[in-house]
């Protein structure tokens, strides 16, 4: 039969534990005494040694399961924490940007937004030529030359550093170039050789001096050639250098084709005809390129930004663009030549994204040595292959063309098949020149957008190098110092790298011994722990046992420094262990305890004879007291329940009624709490008598005599020393006589108040109850402020527990006089706006004007009531005005005199349109100083920082009634608004953080991101306003916090990313006159150093 295991792993329930425990210790109280068997149970030493626990048991001190995880495991912090977190620590392993071999190119680090210039500097460093031009510049010179000197350091540590990719700023730093802006690598690589030529004009070296010219300048010319007398213009004969032909890509799909264009015959007629010096008149002529001369390295700049329009923005074309890995310029060439004028594609430069000012630049590059290519990604060198593409990658794609015969076909007979992204395909080889069933390969990019092609050597002078190098790959001759691939180091720049990879072998070398010794002292830690917590469990009933803290226990099995042995904790006052302790405490064998002891010192040792009898003999006095305490307050428990009930006819003293309802509710403990004291305090008056039971919170109660002392104990247990926190009151206790009179007087008082607010809610029954007040024009009324008349009609409708709380009004005279200007005496607010309704006028909105229309009965009445005077009151008549503005002042004898011609102006109701109600006060506004409030107030209002506005997106022309009514109602800022993003059936709506110097194009910018609709296409409102003008800010346009916009999509522009805008308006910020002004790029002056 199968063995059950079903309650193997099951925690046995504390509660036997429990009762077995009180069982025992009430033996021992009634005893006296106690024997080993029942302190092995109640230090629960008789538990069995844990084996198998997730997380380590406090109630058995056997147990030292979850002190350190499983073999394979490991914890978020300290020493069981992964080995590679660890080592975090101890700082970043320099080892990392080790350089894998000496083959393998190394990078140039990114700070911040300069990808565009570490891909061209690779581009130049990877051209053997150059690089062994500007390594042969005397030291003299680069002493005076920062930018030459810098450079050259560089090119060195590119060239021979053990590191896997190098620090560029020395050399950013030197052109003063903004990092953190992203520019374009072909003007940076324009002014970078203008700027070297005039550095190098200085050199002594002849091949140094000219290397930029001699590299990459050749020659072109503009030809215009009559068609009458076919003569070339003389400007036709005057050669203009180039660095790099700019070819253009929107609509053309090959190098071959952008070429034909560029070198097209454009026709000449029309307004455009040519003035021809030998016809001596305008006639039709044609113009071209023509190429005289080809440098060694020629560079092709691909025009993939184009300027739209229609947006007035600069737009990249991604199409794909395919081009050779071999290019013959022959045929290209103005005249014949038989100079080798084969080129091959030893650099890619790309642009990956989509935006013109944004995006990231990486180079691929083809080793003049090896045949490699690398792709440079600023610190991260890839190795590609044969292809710039890479080889075998899954955009690649590779077919044979069948040879054909030797013909000359142009650029649009050739068939090839290109697919978009980055590939090479074999086909038949374009060239201008017929070739003899040759084959090249074609490569197609979207994203290229520069092509460097090297001149093909001669075999004669192809792998010749200026030096021979032994076998060690370095030799040095004079002050020139050779490396494996046979470019020179100047032997200071040689010195120099090699003291830098002194260092940095040095740096590996002392983080290798740290981190063997951190892991070394890890793995010995982790096998100390482990040795004694196998060694730790007691195994025999008799054998010596030591206690220790288990949180000692586990700090010392979790951190990778133990701390100093500490019991501290667990030792009660006389020196020995207690059972209070037992959950707190782990039992040690003496092998475990020997071995901890001896290596952490501290203490103090508590063996197993040092259990402290005095202690158990505590607990069992304090448990049995508990017991008795118990069962004594369920008896009184039940008591005081009948005495709430009303079933106790045998009350002696008083407890207050609330104290002793939620003395029932708490639950019974051993012993009594803070809560039981003060059964009297708040039935005790000031005085230390009884206080009248008509005072709030003196309710009281009469409790038994035996409930009472019961009571009485247990709040002075709490508080011995507090006599007046537990005063007696028994049945015959008198009442405090001051007290009583004091709450006489007060009754007193707060009749009499009631009977005041009662006449004044009679004298003002409408001004009490908030009721409109219907106006005539031929009556006299008074305006006094509104929230005067809050705080009046609050008070006088106060009642129950509002009284108290209620705030009574200020004198009436003061109020009015804040009302009038201290220069003028005239009104500084506004009558409020009248209004028809139902054949009356009342007031148009009395809830939030600043002002409120009453009665000249009222006004008598509240002068007499709240201290105003009658004479000094703002006084205010009815008159009409057309609603074209004109007779606003009216007369008396055209207004309407009473009811009857009230009702009969409101039948007339072409009349009643054209007459608008409104009040003449007197005194009179005083416009001069409401008109300097009101702008000081408006200031106020638009000097706002990070508040909400919030936007309505409208799908449509026009906006739901709905929207607008938002938008036009002003914003109550106490008002709570959700300013959660949401839908609805026009649209959605948001709010947006602005200042109120926000401009108009930000908040656009903002919506843009927000509802991706773009900025040109944004037509904004508030209300039926037209929000324009993008430089404005929204404190010009009077837009204010929480207001309501809305907007539509006009769908005119087409979409375009954010990127680009937010790009382009930061080029445009911080370079408002080029990408490089204010660097040395765009010096007229060389940074040769005075």
């Amino acid at each position: 039969m199968r063995p059950t295991t079903r309650s193997k792993n099951k925690r046995h329930k504390q509660g036997d534990d429990i009762d077995i425990t009180s069982e025992l210790l009430r033996k021992i109280h009634i005893t006296g005494d106690v024997s080993d068997d029942e302190i092995n149970v109640l230090y629960k030493i008789t538990k069995p040694v844990c084996q198998g626990c997730r997380v380590n048991t406090k109630d058995n001190p056997n147990c030292f399961c979850g002190l350190i995880p499983p073999p394979n495991g490991n914890r978020k912090l300290g020493l069981w924490q992964k080995t590679s977190e660890i080592l975090q620590a101890i700082g970043p392993d320099p080892t990392i940007d080790l350089r894998s071999s000496a083959e393998s190119p190394a990078g140039l680090t990114n700070l911040g937004a300069t990808c565009y210039a570490n891909s061209i500097l690779q581009c130049l460093y990877m051209n053997k030529s150059f690089c062994g031009g500007i390594f042969s510049v005397e030291p003299d010179l680069l002493k005076q030359q920062p930018v030459l000197d810098q450079l050259a350091r560089l090119f060195a540590q590119l060239h021979a550093s053990k590191r896997a990719f190098i620090d560029s700023s020395p050399f950013v730093k030197t052109l003063e170039i903004d990092n953190g802006v992203q520019q374009d690598s072909h003007e940076f690589l324009t002014l970078l050789l203008s700027l070297l030529e005039r550095c190098l004009s200085h050199s002594k070296v002849s091949k140094a001096r000219t290397i930029v010219q001699d590299l990459f300048r050749g020659s072109v010319s503009h030809v215009t050639k009559c068609s009458q007398c076919e003569q070339d213009s003389e400007a036709s004969s005057n050669l203009e250098d180039f660095y790099e032909l700019e070819l253009n890509v929107k609509g053309l799909k090959s190098l071959v084709e952008s070429l034909d264009d560029y070198l097209s015959v454009e026709e000449l007629h029309g307004d455009n005809q040519y003035f021809c010096e030998s016809c001596k008149t305008r006639v039709n002529a044609t113009r071209s390129i023509k190429l005289r001369t080809l440098p060694p390295v020629l560079n092709f700049q691909l025009k993939r930004c184009v300027f739209v329009p229609k947006t007035t923005t600069k737009k990249k074309i991604t199409s794909a663009f395919s081009f050779p890995g071999e290019l013959d310029m022959r045929q290209r060439l103005s005249e014949p030549t038989r100079v080798e004028s084969t080129y091959d594609l030893s650099a890619v430069l790309i642009h990956k994204g989509t935006a013109v000012n944004s995006g990231h630049y990486i180079a691929h590059i083809k080793d003049e040595n090896t045949g490699q290519w690398w792709e440079f990604d600023d610190e991260h060198v890839s190795n590609l292959g044969r292809h710039p593409f890479g080889e075998g990658s899954s955009t690649s794609t590779s077919k044979p063309v069948k040879t054909e015969p030797a013909v000359n076909l142009s650029s649009t007979e050739q068939a090839r098949t290109v697919a978009n992204g980055d590939h090479m395909e074999i086909v038949q080889q374009e060239s201008c020149e017929p070739t003899s069933g040759s084959q090249a390969e074609i490569f197609s990019s979207s994203d290229a957008y520069m092509l460097m092609y090297n001149l093909r050597r001669s075999r004669n002078d192809g792998g010749a190098s200026p030096m021979v190098c032994d076998d060690d790959h370095k030799e040095k001759e004079g002050d020139i110092v050779s490396l494996h691939d046979g470019v020179s180091l100047p032997s200071h720049l040689g010195e120099e790298v090699k003291t830098l990879n002194d260092l940095y072998v040095d740096a590996c070398e002392q983080f290798k011994l740290k981190k063997d010794m951190e892991l070394s002292c890890i793995s010995e830690r982790r096998q100390e722990v482990r040795s004694v917590l196998s060694e730790a469990p007691v195994r025999s009933p008799n054998e010596l046992y030591y206690w220790i803290s288990s949180d000692w226990l586990r700090q010392w099995a979790d951190n990778v420094t133990a701390p100093v042995l500490d019991n501290s904790s667990i030792q009660c006052i006389h020196g020995k262990v207690p059972m209070s302790k037992v959950s707190s405490m782990k039992r040690l064998s003496a092998i475990a305890w020997t071995q901890l002891c001896s290596k952490y010192n501290g203490g103090p040792e508590l063996s197993s004879h040092d259990h402290c009898k005095d202690c158990l003999m505590d607990v069992a006095r304090t448990l049995v007291s508990a017991d008795s305490y118990r069962d004594r307050r369920t008896i009184m428990k039940q008591i005081a329940e009948d005495v709430l009930a009303g079933r106790c006819e045998d009350g002696a003293y008083f407890v207050s009624k609330a104290w002793l309802q939620q003395w029932l509710k708490r639950k019974i403990l051993d012993a009594p709490t803070e809560a039981d004291a003060g059964p009297t305090v708040s039935i005790r008056c000031p005085h230390g008598e009884l206080m009248p039971e008509q005072a709030v919170g003196a309710k009281r109660l009469l409790v038994p005599e035996n409930l009472w002392l019961f009571l009485y104990g247990d709040a002075t247990t709490v508080k011995p020393d507090d006599s007046m926190d537990c005063s007696t009151f028994p049945l015959d206790s008198r009442r405090c006589s001051q007290c009583s009179d004091e709450l006489s007087e007060v009754a007193c008082m707060e009749d009499s108040l009631r009977m005041v607010r009662l006449k004044q809610r009679q004298n003002h029954e409408k001004l009490a109850t908030g009721k409109s007040l219907a106006l005539f024009p031929d009556c006299k009324y008074y305006l006094v402020p509104s929230s005067w008349l809050l705080i009046w009609r609050n008070y006088i409708n106060a009642s129950g527990k509002n009284v108290a709380s209620s705030v009574k009004p200020e004198i009436l005279d003061g109020a009015i006089d804040l009302l009038k200007c201290e220069k003028h005496s005239l009104l500084v607010e506004r009558p409020p706006d009248l209004v028809w309704r139902r054949g009356s006028i009342f007031q148009k909105s009395p809830a939030t004007d600043g002002l409120t229309v009453i009665t000249e009965n009222d006004w008598k009445c509240f002068c007499e009531e709240w201290g105003g005077i009658e004479g000094k009151g703002i006084s205010a008549r009815i008159e009409f005005s057309s609603a074209a503005g004109s007779n606003l002042n009216g007369s008396f004898e055209e207004m309407p005199r009473g009811e009857e011609d009230l009702i009969h102006l409101d039948e007339d109701n072409d009349e009643n349109e054209t007459r608008v109600p409104r009040m003449r006060t007197s005194p009179e506004i005083c416009e001069i100083c409401i008109g300097e409030r009101e702008s000081l107030e408006l200031m106020r209002k638009l000097s706002y920082c990070n508040e909400d506005v919030y936007v309505y997106f409208v799908r449509g022309k026009e906006a739901p009634k709905s929207i607008l009514q938002a938008s036009e109602t002003t914003f109550d800022p106490d008002r709570r608004v959700s300013k959660r993003s949401r839908k609805t059936n026009s649209g959605n709506q948001i709010s947006l953080k602005v200042s109120g110097s926000t401009s108009v194009y930000q908040l656009k910018m903002m919506i843009w991101e927000s509802f991706g609709v773009v900025k040109e296409n944004q037509i904004l409102h508030k209300g039926t306003r037209v929000i324009d003008d993008e430089s404005a800010t929204l404190a010009d346009k009077n837009i204010f916090p929480g207001d309501k916009l809305w907007v539509t999509d006009s769908e005119i522009h087409e979409n375009r990313d954010i990127a680009d805008e937010l790009s382009g308006e930061k080029m445009d910020m911080q370079h408002t006159e080029g990408g490089f002004h204010g660097t040395l790029l765009t010096t007229n002056t060389s940074s040769q150093v005075v």
